[in-house]
């Protein structure tokens, strides 16, 4: 049923679509028809899967780097009061800034590569994911560190029995959340000073009045979206069925 009520959404944001477009006549919203055979076109005979990959292998390695640090990170804040308030002041205090603006010094010191780009998703990814991982630690009943306590004083059996376990669910919610924000950062750093990747080839459309082509990129950062989100879905899924299983118990 679930699957069935995302196919029907999609047929009524086409619909939509269509309609919008007729409406409008013009050329800069081409109907769904001209866009998708365009994305076609350029996914079978263009370089429209080489851009596809280039900007998920970006995405991918800046929240693979992004949970690297942001998991023990945000465990340490969250169960240790000493090194939260020793770091946390300076997570609240960068949290909220608005990271993009760096990009341009970045490409300054790093140059026109994947290198500031993938540094800058690293860097605003870190803190979404930070914050969540360490309240999320802070949510763990105390009771439930009693109740371990009594069986062992290891912190590494106390993280990988209670801790970890509890965090898991909210880690891939962060995840979830992060990959909305790396698909629209994404398409800010590619189209500043970069030769590669969807939001290069949206740019370079829009640039040549190209407009099928250019609704062709958007298409495709709108599948790499989708297929980030509903591959760490399935992980989710798998990893934390647990969770899954008392959340749906408790809503019968």
């Amino acid at each position: 049923m679930k699957y069935k009520s995302i196919v029907i959404a999609n047929i009524l944001l086409l619909i939509l679509w269509e309609v919008t477009s007729l409406l409008i006549n013009r050329s800069f919203l081409p109907s769904p028809i001209e866009s998708f055979t365009s994305f076609f076109h350029l996914l079978f005979e263009g370089d429209l899967l080489f851009h596809f990959f280039v900007s998920c292998l970006r995405v991918l390695i800046s929240i693979s780097l992004a949970l690297i640090f942001a998991i023990p990170f945000g465990i340490a804040m969250g169960y240790n009061t000493k090194i939260d308030s020793l770091l946390y002041p300076f997570v609240a205090l960068l949290y909220p800034l608005p990271k993009i603006v760096f990009l341009p010094i970045l490409v300054v010191f790093l140059g026109l590569g994947n290198l500031p780009k993938i540094l800058l998703l690293f860097i605003i990814l870190l803190f979404q994911l930070v914050v969540p991982i360490r309240d999320s630690v802070k949510r763990i009943p105390r009771a439930s560190f009693l109740s371990i306590y009594s069986l062992t004083q290891s912190f590494w059996n106390i993280l990988i029995h209670l801790i970890f376990p509890w965090t898991l669910p909210d880690i891939f919610t962060a995840i979830k959340i992060s990959i909305g924000t790396s698909i629209a950062v994404l398409f800010f750093v590619e189209t500043f000073a970069s030769f590669n990747g969807l939001g290069y080839l949206i740019l370079n459309g829009m640039e040549r009045r190209e407009y099928p082509e250019m609704y062709a990129g958007i298409i495709g950062m709108s599948l790499l979206g989708l297929f980030l989100y509903f591959l760490i879905h399935l992980l989710e899924q798998k990893y934390c069925k647990w969770k899954i299983n008392s959340t749906k118990e408790k809503y019968l």
